[in-house]
């Protein structure tokens, strides 16, 4: 539903998360070429790992196995930021955390050199060299360099209700914890990549920023959301309106549960929620997200005593990124998570009146936020 809750924006990285423990704000949006205003989808994340593990250098180990079995841990604020299409690649900056400032419960204000992200705004640089990249495959990174200062302000949020509330928090029930405080949020600024500038403008920029939080990543992974909506029906941009749909397969108190994901449409002011915790809606869900040779597909049927959502996304491979994270324990078990911001096709939404489906719209969806991955052996392409 939509409720704001800036407390769940908060860092997580104490008790036992501290020793196992992430803990990320997620940012995306699409930017325009300030000569050409060509549209560029961008991400920028600030990702926390292990505090308790501090050391003088950053500490990454997913590729040091002798490491890890000697009780070596990840330990690091990483600024991980990235492009998607043809233009694509992501961009990755390791700081120790000797120089990261974050305090605990209190309003979002992480600060490391010129680094920073709170609720309403961000900043950042990172550059890594092809000789970095070279000679560092730990950081997992592309070469290239961003700079950006950019305003934030979230309107529409998506609370997933008591799976994340203060009580599942302290007894870190899941494994993996969400809070979309600006599902749809506006964001206005600049950013250069490789020197070229881009502005962000908060009419067409279609933004959305999460966090994810706990001691592991879920498998499957799943992920959409998008605010560039217009309606199939009657051609007008539903200009008050986002879908999200995200999970897996989550863990609660060590138990794995069934595949199952969250949902909610906010159309044009009234919210319909999915959400399989909320058992006295209704609410099921299922899904088919694969991988073919050349795309991902995403289809997603969720319904309640009240409403359905049927979502039907996809996008090209080839202009898609496998994201890389390395797990709080030092292990990189996703090794295809695709990701993207550039997501296309269509989400319908029905409500139930006097016990028919009602068609309420069948809406064309554009720059849908987009993730999907399951552990596995890799293989090529």
């Amino acid at each position: 539903m939509n409720k704001s809750d800036i407390t769940r924006d908060y860092c997580m990285l104490h008790g036992p998360l501290a020793k196992r423990g992430y803990d990320w704000w997620w940012h995306s949006f699409t930017a325009y070429h300030k000569e050409t205003g060509t549209p560029q989808t961008f991400y920028i994340e600030y990702f926390l790992c292990n505090p308790a593990f501090a050391q003088a250098e950053p500490t990454i180990v997913w590729n040091d196995p002798e490491g890890r079995k000697a009780g070596k841990r990840p330990s690091y604020r990483m600024v991980n930021v990235g492009f998607w299409g043809k233009k694509k690649g992501q961009l990755h900056r390791f700081f120790p955390w000797s120089q990261v400032s974050i305090l605990r419960n209190t309003p979002l204000n992480l600060q490391a050199e010129d680094c920073t992200c709170t609720e309403t705004r961000m900043t950042g640089h990172v550059k890594v060299t092809e000789a970095d990249v070279q000679a560092h495959p730990e950081w997992m990174s592309d070469a290239g360099e961003m700079r950006w200062d950019i305003s934030i302000r979230k309107q529409v949020a998506y609370h997933v209700g008591y799976g994340a509330s203060k009580l599942f928090r302290t007894l870190n029930a899941f494994e993996m914890f969400w809070h979309a405080e600006g599902m749809k949020t506006v964001f206005r600024g600049w950013l250069t990549l490789n020197g070229e500038e881009y502005v962000v403008r908060p009419e067409d920029c279609y933004g959305y920023a999460d966090k994810n939080w706990g001691g592991d990543f879920t498998s499957p992974w799943v992920w959409l959301s998008s605010n560039n909506l217009v309606s199939n029906l009657t051609g007008k941009r539903l200009t008050n309106s986002v879908f999200e749909v995200g999970g897996g397969r989550p863990k609660v108190f060590g138990v794995f549960l069934n595949r199952k994901l969250l949902g909610q449409f906010y159309y044009e002011g009234q919210d319909y929620e999915f959400n399989f915790s909320k058992f006295w809606t209704g609410s099921r869900t299922e899904f088919d997200c694969r991988e073919t040779d050349t795309h991902i597909l995403w289809n997603v049927t969720q319904t309640t005593f009240r409403a359905k959502m049927v979502v039907e996304i996809c996008f090209p491979k080839e202009e898609m990124l496998r994201i890389n994270y390395e797990s709080p324990d030092g292990y990189k078990r996703h090794t295809r998570l695709w990701n993207c911001g550039n997501g296309y096709g269509t989400v319908k939404l029905w409500e139930r009146k006097k016990g028919k489906w009602v068609l309420v719209d069948d809406v064309r969806a554009e720059s849908v936020g987009c993730e999907y991955g399951e552990y596995q052996k890799d293989r090529s392409g």
